[in-house]
């Protein structure tokens, strides 16, 4: 009966897994849609038709006989087995247009995949030796990772897969009672975001490729750009402030978001204990980067703040966006950035990091235990965290599973630096560089190429994905599969 049950059980798991890649494999094809502007880019186009194919053809198999309108109650760490093996899949496919043309090895195509899936935006390309069709298809999947598969997949279809799977992809509030409502209204704030911001750099002087997969990058907090000298080749102060505000609108929660759409909420937005403690982080960090050292780098006063602005927020929202080169920037500004990387945006954005929920929590509670100290021990504080939807009284559960998370968080960081320093990079380059791939920021100090070792690409594959997904799925997912497997070896019958 174990084994009937197990074999039912997988058979609902490969069933949305196939229903999720039918998916990927019809968003393999948008990117064709710019061979109307691009025509000479044609030959290209066989290369992603052919992934689509094996992917629905793929997606079709593993769905078998699963009625996708059913009602499947999944059981304990199932949700989270679908999301990992669906995203693990979703990079591979997109990796395939990559290895097809020629222009990557299987390593460097994983990475660029697994980087756009994770809104990371580290890259192993030239892009002013890429095709615009490939250019548009790292695009396209910074736009889905963002919003995440599972919230693509039930917008389209139904709410029928269930919140669990959409929480195990790093989402925990809707934005309306419905989660089907939710998740379209999600990605109508997210598009029209984009289409917002590509219109006003069109105004600004941008050329509209560049508009399009700029503005996507920046809302989806992803720093793909278009040229190799980032959102410095524009040289705009307008530009930058377009990409400062869309990344910042990114990097905010989804819920919180909704707030600005409705005049009578606006005020509760400015309320939130993330809102407020990101310009808290920012309003130490900018001055701190600007007056301590780059001022002794470059000449005007008003350059040196527009310049540590943009990338203290680059840094921040995780976008990876820059204006400049850090090659000469001094330890303590990077050491900023750094902290700043690991913090990370806001819960239910489309950025990485930490959370700055979590990091407001145990800084919080280390100021409410030593308020403790000097109060009476009769005198009861209720200390709460305010959120989109109100006030959250905060109870010992929540400051515990923050930093459990913190301290996983921090090792992981660790190790992946330790990697890294192994190959010969220095301590400072290879935290800087792996924080940002943990992260999902994006920023690099020159390790991430297409001569990098593959053991160091690799590694920042393994740090993307546990950044995007939060690493507590990755190992619930080890052990769910580890006692299954483990329960069929010793079970008779």
């Amino acid at each position: 009966m174990k084994k009937v049950f197990f074999l039912k059980e997988y058979k609902i798991v490969l069933g949305y897994v196939g229903v999720l890649t039918m998916i990927i494999g019809l968003i393999t094809l948008i990117p064709l849609l710019i061979l109307l502007a691009f025509p000479e880019e044609m030959k290209y186009a066989t290369n992603f038709m052919i992934t689509s194919i094996i992917a629905i053809v793929v997606g079709y198999i593993l769905k078998g006989d699963i009625d996708i309108n059913q009602k499947y109650k999944l059981s304990l760490s199932q949700d989270a087995v679908i999301v990992v093996f669906t995203w693990l899949i979703a990079c591979l496919f997109s990796s395939v247009p990559w290895i097809l043309s020629g222009q990557l090895n299987f390593t460097q195509a994983y990475f660029e995949s697994v980087s756009g899936w994770t809104t990371t935006g580290l890259s192993v390309i030239n892009p002013l030796l890429t095709p615009n069709i490939y250019l548009f298809h790292r695009s396209i999947t910074l736009f889905f990772g963002g919003v995440g598969l599972v919230l693509v997949m039930v917008s389209a279809l139904s709410a029928t897969f269930g919140l669990r799977l959409y929480n195990s992809e790093g989402h925990s509030d809707r934005l309306l009672p419905n989660l089907l409502k939710s998740s379209r209204l999600i990605m109508s704030i997210y598009a029209g975001y984009i289409l917002a911001g590509t219109l006003l750099y069109i105004f600004f002087g941008m050329n509209w490729f560049h508009a399009i997969n700029n503005s996507i990058a920046s809302v989806s907090t992803g720093g793909f750009g278009m040229t190799n000298n980032s959102i410095g080749e524009y040289n705009s102060i307008a530009i930058e402030l377009i990409t400062i505000i869309l990344m910042i609108l990114g990097s905010t929660n989804f819920a919180a978001n909704m707030l600005l759409l409705k005049k009578e909420s606006i005020k509760d937005f400015f309320k939130q204990s993330e809102w407020k403690f990101s310009w808290f982080l920012l309003g130490i960090a900018i001055p701190l980067i600007a007056f301590s050292s780059l001022k002794l780098l470059f000449e005007s006063t008003s350059e040196v703040l527009r310049i540590a602005i943009f990338q203290t927020v680059s840094a921040l929202t995780t976008t990876g966006f820059s204006t400049v080169s850090f090659n000469n920037w001094g330890s303590f500004p990077m050491l900023i950035l750094i902290i700043l990387m690991i913090v990370g945006g806001g819960t239910n954005s489309t950025a990485g990091g930490m959370k700055q929920y979590r990091v407001y929590l145990m800084l919080k509670n280390f100021l409410w235990e030593l308020r403790k100290k000097f109060k009476s021990n009769h005198l009861v504080n209720e200390d709460y965290y305010i959120k989109p939807d109100g006030k959250t009284f905060i109870q010992s559960i929540h400051i515990t599973e923050a930093a459990n998370y913190a301290y996983i968080y921090i090792i992981t960081l660790f190790i992946g630096t330790l990697v890294l320093c192994f190959h010969g990079y220095s301590l400072q380059d290879s935290l800087f560089e792996f924080a940002s791939a943990l992260g999902t920021v994006g920023l690099s100090i020159g390790i991430t190429t297409a001569t990098a070792p593959p053991v160091v690409l690799w590694t920042e594959i393994i740090g993307m994905l546990f950044g995007r997904l939060e690493i507590y799925v990755f190992f619930i997912v080890a052990i769910k599969i580890y006692l299954d497997i483990k329960k069929q070896i010793f079970t008779k019958k």
